[in-house]
């Protein structure tokens, strides 16, 4: 389909005899007519930004709307404005497919008196076949939505099996290669395009706690964790969560999908967190793919320093740590008492530095007998033993199951 748009965009390039870039209605790059011109003013910094990050900044997106684009059924002239990187004049051709807008075609042209009316209005007919295009990819992009959603939230057994048999047929020969599993969360808004993230063979939207193929760590991300971290949630008071399955060349092609993931994030809420499953080849380990996704997401939550895209197979002990109950283990609760902060700190400190005085000590800063009497004052409110080995991998597991 990628082919088509570039074919039909060339078409309009060739009919006007000026670049086009053709753009989704959330100003998201499909396709752009390349041009031979040697004069550097044949681009602009707006145009060259959309062609290299395949999207458009939201300060432009509303400096263009601000002409009527979304309203307009007819070719809109948009002058030169420098001061806002746009140095040359455009012409917008909306894309509309049944009165609903569903992209836009955008023409460098400054010149006076610019293409003949005749020769906009053939480019008019050539954007209602573009409208049609994706017209089909969206009705094909909400079908495939509904099958991953059923995938995800039905329960184990013969429901399951009929979902997964579904998407399968959706999906058709591809569903046998190789694939990865993102979750973002928390999410506001629509559901993206298919192709927000290269490969991306199908996504949907779920809601907060929804269906039991992530277990409940789905929820936990949602509701307690990534939730509470940004305070941002849907209109019903719940958080939403993205869900992707995207197509890899071969299992270690991962690079490119978690660079356009993470820029993914930046449509998300402020602070979201984003994982990804262990690649699998065909879709009988789907669920399971999704529930390594929701996990690194909440360990990346926990530890930034797995992010901005959280691999599974990167977060080490939080894979174990991600399937605790939610609620914290009572040995520690002393420790979470505000005023005991700098014990639990200390206690973690320790308890990653193998236990080793010293090291620990220099990390944190402070005297030997400092550390001591503080391990001490741990050992009085959590009736552990610190030179027990048992106990000290309980404490530690507990410490860090509190930062998900």
């Amino acid at each position: 389909m990628k082919d088509d748009y570039q074919e039909l965009v060339d078409e309009i390039s060739a009919l006007l005899g000026v670049p086009a870039t053709l753009e989704n209605r959330d100003f998201g790059l499909i396709a752009f007519g390349a041009h031979d011109s040697e004069d550097d003013t044949a681009m602009d910094p707006v145009r060259t930004r959309s062609i290299l990050t395949r999207k458009s900044t939201p300060a432009v997106r509303a400096w263009f709307e601000g002409f009527g684009i979304t309203r307009a059924t007819e070719p809109v002239r948009i002058p030169a404005a420098p001061d806002a990187g746009v140095f040359r004049g455009r012409i917008c051709l909306p894309v509309r497919h049944r009165g609903t807008v569903l992209g836009y075609v955008w023409l460098l042209d400054d010149s006076d008196p610019g293409p003949s009316a005749s020769r906009l209005a053939a480019a008019m007919e050539v954007t209602s076949r573009i409208g049609d295009l994706l017209a089909d990819e969206v009705r094909a992009g909400a079908d495939l939505a509904r099958e991953l959603r059923a995938v995800l939230t039905a329960e184990p057994g013969w429901q399951r099996d009929m979902a997964l048999a579904a998407l399968r047929a959706a999906l058709g020969p591809s569903a046998d290669g190789s694939h990865v599993v993102l979750c973002v969360a928390p999410w506001r808004g629509e559901e993206p395009r298919v192709r927000a993230v290269p490969g991306t063979a199908a996504l949907c939207v779920l809601p907060y706690g929804a269906g039991p193929a992530a277990g409940p760590a789905a929820g936990r991300l949602n509701g307690s964790s990534a939730g509470a971290m940004t305070g941002s949630v849907n209109g019903s008071g719940e958080t939403d969560t993205l869900a992707l399955l995207v197509r890899l060349r071969s299992p270690d092609a991962l690079a490119p999908v978690l660079t356009a993931v993470a820029r993914l994030r930046e449509d998300a809420v402020p602070g979201a967190a984003a994982g990804s499953s262990a690649p699998r080849r065909g879709l009988a380990e789907l669920p399971a793919a999704w529930h390594e996704a929701v996990s690194a997401a909440r360990a990346s939550v926990a530890q930034p320093r797995f992010g901005p895209v959280a691999r599974w197979t990167s977060i080490g002990p939080y894979r174990l740590l991600t399937a605790l109950p939610t609620e914290p283990d009572p040995v520690i609760r002393p420790l979470l008492d505000p005023v005991h902060a700098e014990l639990a700190h200390t206690a973690e400190v320790f308890l990653d530095h193998a236990g080793q005085a010293g090291r620990t000590a220099s990390a944190l800063g402070v005297h030997r007998q400092t550390l001591y009497y503080r391990l001490s004052r741990i050992e009085q409110l959590t009736g552990l033993e610190l030179d027990d080995g048992e106990d000290r991998l309980l404490l530690h597991m507990a410490l860090k199951a509190t930062r998900l």
